[in-house]
C-alpha cells in the first residue's frame, strides 16, 4: 500500500476589506486652518497679480525696498483673507466656501488682469444689472480655459482633501489660538511697512477693489446693503414746486424734446469733436451744435444715468440721495409733460419707473435683431406716429446700444463697416489696436447715421410739431490705451477716455423761437466746459419748466434766450 500523504490545509478565504477602510491614493489629512491656509495661498498668488502691480507701479525693481514692499504687501493679501474667512470656516462649511470663492476669485482675476477693471461696488452693481446677451460677450474660451487652469488646483486640493476631526472645545480652542497669531502677524507686517503702506492706502484707495476675492465680496455686500436700504422706502419727491412756464398758455405747435442717451461713445474718436478720422459725416452736414469739452458723471452706466437725470450730479456727488430720489422724468411728467422711455440697452436704472417704457426688442421685428440685439435704428421706429400725435409738451428719451464693448462689430449693419480691418472677436486681445479702433470707429459711424436719421424725421414734421435734440453719451471708453480695455474704473482715477463724451444739440427752427434761443450764441458756449450736470437744468429750461431746483448757471441755454423764457 502507498503511504498515506496528508492533504494540505485549505487556504483561508480571502478577507474583504470594507471600501470605506480601503486605503484611498493621492489624499491628504489637513486640519481645517491649514487647507484654509493653503487656498488663501493660492487667492494671494494666482488671484492678486493685478493688486501688486499697480500697488507698485513707478517703483524701481532694482531697489530693495521695492521687494519688501511687494512681499509685505502679498503676505498682508494672505494674513486678511485667512482672518477674514476664518470665523466662518468650520469643518462642515470650509469647503463649499472655499470652493465658491475659488471660482469667485478665478472669474474676478481674470477681468482684472484682462481688462484692468477695479470690482468696485459700482463695477459690481453694473455687472449684476448686466442682461444676458451683454454678459454673453464677455464670456467665451478664454475665460473657461481662464477658469479651469486657476480654479482648479483649489477645487482637486478640497475635494482631496480629509479634515481632522476635533472635538468642538477643542477646535474652537485651535481656532482662537490661530486667529489671534495670524493677526498679530498682520499687526506686526504693518508697523514694519508703514510708512510706505499708509502712503499707498491714502494716496491710491482705489487699490483696495484689486484685492481679490475680497473686493468682489465686500462690493456685493455694499451693493445688497445699497439696494436694501433703498427699497425700504419709496423714491423722495423732488420739485413739488414744480410748475408750467408761460409758454404752455400760449397756443402753438406741439413741442417735443427727444433726449438721446448715448452708450460708450467716447469725444477721442469724436468726428465733430476734432478727431482725425470723420466719425460723423452725416452730422457735420447739419447745424448741430456741438459741445467739444462735456465729461461724464461716471464711467459706467449704473452711475451716469441716475446721475444724469439728477439736479446735483458728479459736482457733489451723493449716491444714496441720488437712488432715493426721483428723478428729472418724474418731475416732469408730474408737471404734465409727456414723458417716454424707449430702450435699446439694459434698462433706465430706475429713473424712468412707473413711467411709460418701451423696448426697443418688442417693436422691432426679430428678424432686425440678431442673437437678440437689436440695432439702434430700432429706437426710430413708429418715430412718425409719434410725431403726428404729439400733444403739447412731450419729452422722448432714447437709451442706445451704442458702442457697448466688447463686441463693436454687433453694434453696426455690413455697410458701416468701412473703416478695416475690424476686429470681430469678444475677445479683444485677440485683436491689434488698430482692428479694435476701426471697430469702434465703425460703431461711431452708425450712432451719426441714427442721430442724422432722427433729425431727419423731426425736420420732415417741423411744419406741425416744434422738434429738439439733445444727445449726450453715459461715459467713455478704453480702447487700450495704458493697456486698459472697456470702461467703469473708479472716477478718481479714470483715464479722461472713460469721462470725456460727446454732446451736442440740435432744434428746428420753431423750437429756436418758441424758446427764444440765440443759436450763434449757444454755438459760442458750446466751444466751453460742458457735464453731465447741466442736462438737468438744461431739459427744465429747455421746456419752459419752473421750479426752485433750476439752476440757471447749470442751464447751457439760459445765457442764450431772448425771451422771458427762462427762469
Amino acid at each position: 500500500m502507498l503511504p498515506l500523504t496528508p492533504r494540505p490545509d485549505p487556504a483561508p478565504p480571502a478577507t474583504v476589506v470594507p471600501l470605506r477602510q480601503r486605503p484611498r491614493l493621492l489624499r491628504l489629512r489637513l486640519s481645517t486652518e491649514t487647507l484654509l491656509l493653503l487656498v488663501c495661498l493660492w487667492f494671494t498668488l494666482l488671484a492678486n497679480r493685478s493688486f501688486v502691480q499697480q500697488a507698485l507701479k513707478g517703483r524701481d525693481w532694482a531697489d530693495a525696498s521695492a521687494w519688501g514692499l511687494g512681499a509685505a504687501l502679498l503676505l498682508g493679501v494672505l494674513f486678511l483673507h485667512w482672518l477674514l474667512l476664518a470665523p466662518l470656516a468650520w469643518r462642515w462649511s470650509v469647503k463649499p466656501l472655499l470652493a465658491v470663492l475659488a471660482v469667485i476669485a478665478a472669474g474676478a482675476s481674470f477681468y482684472t488682469q484682462r481688462y484692468g477693471v477695479y470690482l468696485d461696488p459700482t463695477m459690481m452693481r453694473n455687472v449684476l444689472r448686466t442682461d444676458w446677451h451683454e454678459a454673453g460677450e464677455l464670456l467665451g474660451p478664454a475665460l473657461l480655459l481662464h477658469l479651469l487652469l486657476m480654479a482648479g488646483p483649489p477645487l482637486v486640493l478640497l475635494w482631496r482633501t480629509d479634515l481632522i476631526a476635533r472635538s468642538w472645545p477643542r477646535a474652537l480652542l485651535y481656532r482662537l489660538i490661530g486667529w489671534l497669531a495670524v493677526l498679530a502677524l498682520l499687526v506686526a507686517l504693518g508697523l514694519a511697512v508703514f510708512q510706505p503702506l499708509s502712503s499707498l492706502m491714502r494716496n491710491q484707495k482705489e487699490l483696495r477693489y484689486l484685492v481679490t476675492p475680497a473686493n468682489v465680496v465686500w462690493s456685493l455686500a455694499a451693493v445688497a446693503r445699497a439696494d436694501a436700504k433703498a427699497h425700504a422706502a419709496p423714491r423722495q419727491p423732488i420739485g413739488l414746486d414744480a410748475r408750467p412756464g408761460p409758454s404752455w398758455a400760449a397756443p402753438g405747435r406741439p413741442q417735443l424734446l427727444v433726449l438721446v442717451v448715448g452708450e460708450t461713445a467716447r469725444a477721442a474718436n469724436w468726428g465733430l469733436s476734432g478727431y482725425a478720422r470723420q466719425t460723423t459725416p452725416k452730422l457735420a452736414a447739419l447745424p448741430v451744435i456741438n459741445f467739444v469739452h462735456a465729461t461724464s458723471c461716471g464711467t459706467n452706466t449704473e452711475t451716469s444715468v441716475p446721475c444724469l437725470f439728477a439736479p446735483v450730479g458728479r459736482r457733489d456727488y451723493d449716491e444714496d440721495r441720488i437712488r432715493g430720489s426721483e428723478s428729472l422724468l418724474h418731475l416732469l411728467a408730474r408737471v404734465g409733460v409727456g414723458v417716454t422711455w424707449r430702450d435699446n440697452q439694459s434698462g433706465c436704472k430706475g429713473v424712468c419707473d412707473g413711467l411709460p417704457q418701451q423696448q426697443v426688442a418688442d417693436i422691432q421685428p426679430a428678424a432686425q435683431c440678431p442673437e437678440g440685439r437689436c440695432l439702434d435704428e430700432g429706437l426710430l421706429r413708429g418715430l412718425g406716429d409719434i410725431l403726428h400725435h404729439a400733444r403739447g409738451h412731450q419729452l422722448l428719451v432714447l437709451h442706445q446700444l451704442g458702442n457697448h464693448g466688447p463686441s463693436y462689430f454687433r453694434r453696426y449693419p455690413p455697410a458701416f463697416a468701412r473703416f478695416q480691418p475690424e476686429c470681430r472677436s469678444d475677445d479683444l486681445r485677440t485683436c491689434s489696436r488698430e482692428q479694435i479702433v476701426n471697430a469702434y470707429d465703425n460703431a461711431l459711424l452708425y450712432t451719426d447715421h441714427v442721430l442724422a436719421e432722427l433729425i431727419g424725421a423731426l425736420q420732415a414734421e417741423a411744419g406741425r410739431v416744434d422738434g429738439a435734440l439733445l444727445y449726450v453719451s453715459d461715459h467713455g471708453e478704453s480702447l487700450g490705451e495704458a493697456n486698459l480695455y472697456l470702461h467703469g474704473l473708479p472716477y478718481a482715477i479714470a483715464p479722461a477716455v472713460q469721462k470725456q463724451v460727446p454732446m451736442l444739440m440740435w432744434f428746428s427752427d420753431g423750437f429756436a423761437q418758441a424758446r427764444g434761443l440765440d443759436l450763434g450764441c449757444l454755438k459760442a458756449r458750446a466751444a466751453t466746459p460742458a457735464a453731465h450736470d447741466h442736462v438737468f437744468h438744461t431739459v427744465l429750461g429747455l421746456l419752459d419748466v419752473r421750479t426752485a431746483l433750476h439752476e440757471p448757471a447749470w442751464d447751457l441755454a439760459a445765457p442764450c434766450r431772448r425771451t422771458a423764457a427762462a427762469s
